[in-house]
C-alpha cells in the first residue's frame, strides 16, 4: 500500500510538473496595430506578414478586391479598409495579434479604439509621399498613449524613392530618435546610440549595445525602428519581423481578471459579440461578469483571424478575443 501511494504521489507530481511545463511553452500574447494615412500600403503590409508567417497560404491584394482582412463588402468595392480587423500569427515565442485599421480619417474613430488595446504600433509610411498630415496626427496619437511605434516605410520599389531623404523627414518631423534596421533585424548602432543618452553611453563604454537595453529604448519610447521595404513586393518584411520579434516583450499580468471591451459587432447570424482585450487573469466561457453593474454570462469566447474563428475554453491574460 505504501508503495502504491509513493508511485501515484509521485505520477501526480509529474504530471503537474509535465503541465506546467506546458504553460511555459505556449507562446506570450502580444497584440500589434498597423496605422497609417491612406494607400500607404497598410493592408497590403498585414497580407505580407500573414503571409510569411504561415497563418495564410494565398496573399492576397487590396486592388484584386481579395485580401484575407478587407473582407466585408463595402471595404472590396472602396478598395480601403474601413472597420479594424484582426488576425493571428506566431512570430519565435510569441503569439501575435495583428489589427489592422482604417487608414481613411473619415473612419478615424474605429481605428482610435483599437489603440487602448494594443502592446505596440506599426506606423506606415508611403516611400513616395513621405510624412503626410494625417501621419502627424496618428504620431501624436501614439504619443498620448504612450505606444511603442516601429515604422515601415513602404513604396520603396517605385522610382523616385530615397532613404536618406526619407530618413531625414522622419527626424525633422519627430526626432532623432530613429534608427534603421539591418537585413538580419538588428539596428544600426550608429543611428541608435544617438538616441539617449542611456544608449551612448553603452555604446562607448563597451562598443555595441545589447538587445535587452534595446528592447527598454523601444518600449520607452525613446528609440524607433525604421523598416525600408515594399510591402507588394514582399521586400523588406522578413527584415522587420525579425525587428519586431528581436525588440519586443510581452507585457506582465496580475492575477486578478480585467477586461477592456473595444469594438461591439454582430456576426453572421445577428449575434452581438463583444471584442476585448483580457488585461488580468483568465477569461473562462459560462463566466459571469460585471458589466457595469449588471451580470452577463460569457457564452462563447472567439478567436477571429479574419472573418474565420476558432472557440475556446479560456483567454488569458495579453488575449484578444470576441465574446
Amino acid at each position: 500500500m505504501g508503495n502504491k501511494i509513493k508511485i501515484g504521489s509521485t505520477f501526480y507530481v509529474f504530471l503537474y510538473i509535465i503541465q506546467i511545463m506546458k504553460k511555459d511553452n505556449r507562446p506570450n500574447p502580444l497584440t500589434m496595430g498597423i496605422l497609417a494615412h491612406v494607400d500607404a500600403g497598410k493592408t497590403t503590409l498585414s497580407e505580407a506578414i500573414l503571409y510569411l508567417t504561415g497563418a495564410i497560404r494565398q496573399l492576397g491584394r487590396v486592388d484584386h478586391k481579395d485580401a484575407f482582412l478587407d473582407n466585408v463588402q463595402v471595404e472590396r468595392a472602396r478598395g480601403i479598409t474601413v472597420f479594424s480587423k484582426e488576425a493571428r500569427f506566431v512570430l519565435g515565442e510569441k503569439q501575435v495579434t495583428l489589427l489592422d485599421t482604417p487608414g481613411h480619417a473619415d473612419f478615424s474613430a474605429e481605428m482610435e479604439r483599437t489603440l487602448q488595446v494594443l502592446d505596440y504600433a506599426v506606423l506606415v509610411v508611403s516611400g513616395t509621399d513621405g510624412v503626410q498630415a494625417h501621419t502627424r496626427t496618428l504620431w501624436k496619437l501614439l504619443e498620448d498613449r504612450g505606444l511603442p511605434v516601429f515604422v515601415f516605410v513602404n513604396k520603396m520599389d517605385r522610382p523616385g524613392t530615397d532613404r536618406e531623404n526619407l530618413m531625414k523627414e522622419l527626424t525633422d518631423t519627430f526626432g532623432d530618435s530613429f534608427a534603421t534596421a539591418k537585413t538580419d533585424g538588428s539596428l544600426n548602432e550608429d543611428e541608435t546610440a544617438m538616441a539617449s543618452e542611456e544608449l551612448m553611453e553603452e555604446y562607448l563604454n563597451g562598443g555595441s549595445i545589447s538587445d535587452k537595453t534595446i528592447t527598454d529604448a523601444v518600449e520607452g519610447r525613446q528609440l524607433f525602428p525604421v523598416i525600408f521595404g515594399s510591402a507588394l513586393k514582399l521586400e523588406g518584411v522578413k527584415e522587420f519581423l525579425r525587428c519586431f520579434d528581436r525588440y519586443t516583450r510581452a507585457k506582465q499580468y496580475s492575477e486578478e481578471f480585467g477586461a477592456r471591451v473595444y469594438k461591439i459587432s454582430r456576426d453572421k447570424q445577428g449575434n452581438r459579440l463583444s471584442h476585448m482585450r483580457i488585461t488580468g487573469g483568465r477569461l473562462r466561457s459560462k463566466m459571469l461578469l460585471n458589466c457595469g453593474g449588471r451580470e452577463e454570462k460569457a457564452e462563447q469566447i472567439r478567436l477571429y483571424s479574419g472573418d474565420s474563428f476558432t472557440m475556446t475554453g479560456e483567454a488569458e491574460a495579453g488575449t484578444v478575443c470576441a465574446v
